[in-house]
Order: C-alpha cells, then sequence, then structure tokens
C-alpha cells in the first residue's frame, strides 16, 4: 500500500501487509493509525475510537453482511427480502453485530418505501433490530441514521432530522445519513440543503445508484426538472438497468412537457421492476395523454396486486390525474392513517398539483407538516 501526494506525485509512505483473512480489521485499524500519523491529522476522540473499533470477530459474519449491503443497494422487493436473509444469517453467526441488525432494520423500512411492505408491517421488526444495535453501541453513526428513517416513514421530521444530525456528528463522512437527511429535508421543502446533503452523500459514495438517483428526485421535487433530467441520464450512464433512474427520468421528462418521451421510461422501469409506483407513473402519464382506458388497466392492475400492500399514494397518483379528486383524496386521507415516506411528499410533489386549493387536501398537508 502507498500514500502519494496527488499534486507532487511524490511518495509520502509504503508499507505491504500480509495478513490472515481473520485480521482485516486490525489491518484496516493499522493502516488508518498510519496514515493519520503521517498526515500528522488531529484525530478527535471519537475518530481514534471510530479506527479502533472491530465491526466482527467473525469473517463469515462479515461476508453475509456484505452480501445484504449488495442487495440492499438494488432496492427491489424481492433484493431486499434477500438482504434480510443475508443479515439475519450475519447474525446467526455473530449475535454481537450492531452494524448487521442495523442492515436488516434498513431493508425492512425501505421495503416500505419502496411499496413492497406496509409501515406498520416494517416498523416493529425495525424497531427491534434498531434498539439491539443501540444497546450494543449507542454511538455508532449508522444506528442513528436509520433511527432517522424510522422517524422519516412515522411522520416525525423533525426526529429524524435530528437523529441524522446526530448520525453525521458522530461520523461525518457516513453517505447514507447525508442521503437520507435530504429526504426529510425534501418533503418540508429545505431543497437547497437538501441538494447540498445529497451532493455530499455523493462525493462521499459516487459510485452509488440510489444516491445518485435520489438526487434526481430532489430535483424534480424542486420543480428543477432539467437538472433532474440530466441526474437521471447520468445515473443511467452508470447502470442502464437502475429501474429507479428510468422512473424519475420520466418524471423529469413529463414536466418538461415530454410526455411520450416520459411513458417511454415508465415503461421501462415497469419491464425492469414491475412495482407499484413505476406502474402508478404509467397510470396517471397514459390519463394525461388521455388515454383513460389504459389508465384504468393500469389503476385495476394495481387493485389487483393489493392483496399485497400497496401505498395509497400509488393510487392517489393515478385517481389525481384522472380527475378522480374526491377519490384521491380519500386514498391520501388512508396514507396519513398508515404512515410511510411518501404521504410526507404531498406538501411539494408535483405530481398532486391539481389538487392544491382543495379544502381537504390542504388540511391534510397541515396535519403533515404539523407531524405526529
Amino acid at each position: 500500500m502507498q500514500l502519494i501526494n496527488a499534486l507532487t506525485d511524490a511518495h509520502l509512505w509504503a508499507e505491504t501487509f500480509d495478513r490472515k483473512l481473520t485480521d482485516i480489521f486490525a489491518v484496516e485499524s493499522e493502516i488508518a493509525k498510519t496514515v493519520a500519523e503521517t498526515l500528522q491529522a488531529r484525530l478527535t476522540g471519537s475518530e481514534k475510537h471510530a479506527i479502533a473499533k472491530t465491526p466482527t470477530v467473525n469473517p463469515e459474519a462479515y461476508e453475509l453482511y456484505l452480501k445484504g449491503k449488495f442487495f440492499a443497494e438494488k432496492r427491489t422487493g424481492a433484493d431486499l427480502r434477500k438482504s434480510i436473509e443475508y443479515y439475519d444469517q450475519a447474525i446467526a453467526k455473530d449475535s454481537d453485530y450492531p452494524l448487521a441488525d442495523v442492515g436488516l432494520a434498513n431493508s425492512h423500512l425501505l421495503l416500505s418505501v419502496y411499496g413492497a411492505l406496509s409501515p406498520k408491517e416494517a416498523a416493529s421488526p425495525a424497531k427491534a433490530a434498531l434498539k439491539k444495535a443501540l444497546e450494543l453501541d449507542d454511538s455508532l453513526a449508522e444506528a442513528h441514521a436509520s433511527s432517522g428513517l424510522l422517524a422519516t416513514l412515522e411522520l416525525d421530521l423533525n426526529r429524524a432530522i435530528t437523529e441524522l444530525e446526530r448520525a453525521i456528528q458522530l461520523n461525518p463522512n457516513n453517505a447514507t445519513a447525508h442521503h437520507w437527511i435530504a429526504l426529510p429535508l425534501m418533503t418540508m421543502g429545505q431543497f437547497d440543503r437538501g441538494v447540498a446533503e445529497a451532493k455530499r452523500a455523493i462525493e462521499l459514495d459516487p459510485l452509488s445508484l440510489i444516491i445518485n438517483a435520489d438526487l434526481c428526485w430532489i430535483y424534480f421535487n424542486g420543480r428543477r426538472f432539467d437538472e433532474a433530467e440530466a441526474q437521471a441520464r447520468n445515473t443511467l450512464e452508470m447502470d442502464p438497468r437502475f429501474y429507479v433512474a428510468h422512473f424519475y427520468l420520466g418524471e423529469a421528462l413529463q414536466f418538461q412537457g415530454k410526455l411520450t418521451d416520459g411513458i417511454a421510461e415508465f415503461q421501462k422501469s415497469v419491464e425492469l421492476n414491475n412495482d407499484p409506483f413505476s406502474l402508478a407513473m404509467l397510470g396517471q402519464a397514459y390519463a394525461r395523454q388521455g388515454k383513460t382506458d389504459k389508465a384504468r388497466e393500469v389503476l385495476a392492475d394495481l387493485r389487483q396486486q393489493a392483496k399485497q400492500y400497496i401505498s395509497p399514494y400509488a393510487f392517489a397518483i393515478v385517481l389525481t390525474a384522472l380527475g378522480e379528486k374526491t377519490q384521491a383524496i380519500d386514498e391520501l386521507g388512508r396514507g396519513y392513517d398508515d404512515g410511510g415516506f411518501y404521504i410526507s411528499l404531498i406538501k411539494v410533489d408535483p405530481l398532486f398539483d391539481d389538487l392544491r386549493g382543495d379544502p381537504r387536501f390542504e388540511a391534510l398537508v397541515q396535519k403533515i407538516t404539523r407531524g405526529k
């Protein structure tokens, strides 16, 4: 391993580490300490603690944890469920592994975010896993970030921001904390700060597909549609099969008056994942194109899928576009009762502009703004 001055190309330090795989965390700590000493960096107490910390003594548990993270990043219902299996296996190998508990909590919560599990069903196992993680290590930034996501789903946006700020304080280089704090900021209309946090997350984890894609989403809800399109295309250059980016690109194109192009992106998203929100976006686009029969076919498909949980937000998206405002607001009210991330968006989501000014809709916005 070498440490090189990027400006002068001068070699500052070099060392060879020949260790067993079981010593991986000790090697990481040794490298971090040596680099800090070479750079004469002044480490805080929390930074020294983080460097010395060993996440797990079991290399099999670590490998299973990494597999869980890999599948969780894909953000499909099937992949999130697979990630839960790996996190459970990691915990079975090492019951004192708080990062695996956090991963388990996150995957349950994300199943709710992406419409594959009701918020109430997601909350119980997530809370249990988070409680255990914090009992094992209450200074773990990842656990506080997860607590922030949970608070977001519970529509307690101020608590969400407090938890995520705590996570960033504990570890300023935690990309997930910067990513997730951008989401409640977005729902509260604090777009400039939300964009700044998302960009910082990308600096820390430039290859994360979901962080790159969610910056597009923040631009979209901030009505910066051209920037949303550019960011979605940047994400798709990294992986043309990432369904979330097709979903966001479709939104950005639609609101720039390119509805036909937007529909093509929604169709790609449905082909890649067939999740309720991609279907809903396709349905609302058909409705706005005047193809109401196709829009109602999508609505019927969603109702058929509702034998399992489907977020009321998905139904409301299509009903709003069809002009069925009363039913759309009924669904949003049901979504408020359920909780979950999407309902917190109605203050800013351009998809519901047709409902603005309706007393029932505005009352619901006020309830969400005040928090539960």
